[in-house]
């Protein structure tokens, strides 16, 4: 890891390289977000697995593309036996990842330390997973949200699933799945029409459908069904524990009817599940079902938006390699304005969507951590909706964009862009849709009011800034903060249809004015640490591209930040504040 330029030209591909020394924003990001006694142990972990990710799992995941899971739902005489072939590749990626303490180090303290660490752990290792399979990354976060769910709402009854979820052992780790969307009801969960008959205790037969279930054979998989004379809606679910096999060792009575032929995605196998008496197990009390999912679902939130930004990292990477190696008219298309700009914004758009990712994880961890802490609570609802939404916008974009700068083999399959645009493509709908998401982001406005912590916590950010070089960006923002407020009080006080009518865009804003507080706030941070003034750029930048209405859409202004910055933001390279300053008054 070094403070000069990273020449990019020296690689080939994004592969055989180490994702976490190659990313420095991803370091600063997760230094910050780490309590500190937990990141330096964490540090070198993290080193180990941007190696690994880096190496082996990104060639295994090459060829798993290739060579994805098939089902086989019947034996040769024709019983029901629910059989996932993986290829071998799958199975050293799994061992690998979750011997590396992926799950296992935010349940169970690992070697050197008495304590586990917090979930940002878990994110950060799979937003480094996300650089070489997102897929991947859904099987890995589901047994993450399994262990987390049965962490806060069993009682013991489910210890021995637990401990499977949170093994470092490859010999006894179980995954973990989540069996919500049934055909007549994708984000309408009330509608489910599974049901749970008791046969004993907490032990119950489900009868049902399951339309969209990923990770299909998981042994921890968590499914809501209705009891006899619950009542009908949300209120009226509960929570099962659905394994592959019953604790006898017996197969389940369900059939996986098919896998789905996907876009992308194809390392996890996701399919649909026939319900035929299954055995299950009630998690924790009856007819609280959905509020126990809440935890998993916005766990999985989170997830989504780090996996987005790990594909947007790994299609950057590509795109600064590809842009310093290939020739056109005599020099590399790195060094003409257009490609510079290019490369300019996708570093901007990561290092944004980065920032917000990580913050609404740490405000979950946070909130795991003490469940009594208000404050982290209301952040974490409110950032965690907005984060999933745009990030999986961004990662998408990002990805086709990096399809573009390979050119015509971008399009093909023997190029890596080509499965990052197919992964990415799932991420706005896995978790909640746009338009489901902004409507919970109002929600938790107007029934939590967790607008009370929103807009001191942003205050706070916007006040943290106050090297000189900041001032206009503080200014610029703390305008829009204005803004942002007067448009939260005209919705509180808006009919309901309105409301929801601009709730997209309400929720879009909200990132764009947070994120821009975020990159101030960490523009002071590295100035104060290194006098490095690199992140103000980035912090102007994603201001001015978003906040900021030009006239004649700053055409005529003059305003190049990409050519006098391109090194320091898409390269690494320091800066002053002294050199940004003068830059400044040279282009006034």
């Amino acid at each position: 890891m070094t403070d000069t330029p990273h020449d990019y030209a020296e690689y080939d591909e994004g592969r055989h390289v180490n994702y976490w020394r190659l990313d420095p924003a991803l370091r600063a990001e997760a230094r910050r977000v780490y309590p500190e006694s937990e990141f330096s142990w964490a540090a070198s972990r993290l080193d180990e697995f941007g190696e690994l990710v880096g190496g082996t799992i990104a060639d295994n995941a090459d060829v798993i593309d290739d060579n994805g899971p098939e089902l086989h739902p019947y034996d040769e005489y024709g019983a029901v036996s629910n059989d996932v072939e993986y290829h071998p590749a799958q199975h050293e990626n799994e061992r690998l990842t979750y011997e590396s303490g992926i799950v296992a180090d935010a349940f169970d303290p690992p070697s050197e330390r008495k304590e586990p660490l917090g979930l940002a752990h878990t994110l950060t290792m799979q937003l480094l997973l996300s650089y070489a399979d997102a897929g991947f990354v859904c099987p890995v976060s589901m047994t993450a949200g399994a262990a987390l769910v049965l962490r806060n709402h069993d009682d013991g009854f489910l210890d021995d699933y637990f401990e499977g979820l949170t093994s470092r052992s490859s010999e006894s780790v179980i995954e973990g799945a989540m069996f919500l969307t049934e055909e007549q009801g994708g984000s309408d969960v009330g509608a489910i029409e599974t049901t749970a008959e008791q046969v004993a205790g907490r032990t119950y037969e489900l009868t049902g459908e399951k339309w969209f279930c990923s990770n299909i054979d998981a042994e921890g998989t968590l499914t809501l069904a209705r009891r006899a004379d619950a009542p009908e809606g949300t209120a009226g679910l509960s929570l099962f524990l659905v394994p592959h096999r019953t604790r006898d060792g017996a197969l389940n009575d369900q059939l996986y009817r098919r896998l789905k032929d996907k876009l992308g995605t194809i390392s996890v196998p996701t399919g649909e599940v026939e319900f035929r008496g299954a055995e299950a197990y009630l998690v924790g009390e009856p007819e609280q079902g959905f509020r126990y999912m809440t935890t998993m679902l916005n766990w999985e939130r989170v997830t989504n938006a780090v996996g987005a930004v790990g594909i947007m990292g790994r299609a950057l990477l590509e795109s600064k390699i590809k842009a310093a190696n290939r020739e056109a008219f005599g020099n590399p298309v790195q060094e003409y304005p257009l490609m510079k700009r290019d490369l300019f914004d996708m570093a901007v758009d990561y290092e944004a969507a980065l920032a917000f990712a990580m913050e609404a994880g740490k405000w979950l961890d946070r909130y795991e951590r003490d469940h009594d802490d208000e404050k982290a609570y209301q952040l974490m609802r409110t950032l965690t909706p907005i984060a999933k939404l745009r990030t999986a916008r961004m990662s998408v974009d990002t990805a086709s964009y990096a399809m573009e700068i390979q050119g015509g083999n971008g399009y093909v399959s023997d190029f890596v862009t080509h499965r990052l645009f197919r992964d990415a493509q799932v991420l706005p709908i896995w978790e909640g849709t746009s338009n489901i998401l902004s409507l919970d982001l109002l929600r938790t406005l107007g029934r939590e009011a967790t607008h009370e912590a929103l807009l001191p916590y942003v205050e706070s950010l916007l006040l943290s800034a106050d090297h000189p070089v900041l001032d206009p960006l503080v200014a610029s923002v703390s305008e829009e903060f204005e803004s942002l407020q007067h448009a939260l009080v005209s919705l509180a006080n808006a009919d309901d249809e309105y409301a929801q009518h601009e709730a997209k865009t309400l929720a879009n804003y909200v990132f764009d004015v947070v994120t821009a507080s975020l990159l101030v706030a960490n523009a002071q941070r590295e100035l104060d640490a290194s006098n490095d003034a690199r992140k103000a750029v980035v912090a102007e930048w994603f201001v001015e591209q978003t906040l900021l209405d030009a006239p004649g859409r700053g055409i005529a202004d003059g305003d190049a930040l990409p050519l006098a910055y391109f090194d320091a933001v898409v390269r690494h390279a320091p800066l002053t504040p002294e050199e940004l300053t003068e830059a400044e008054t040279k282009s006034g």
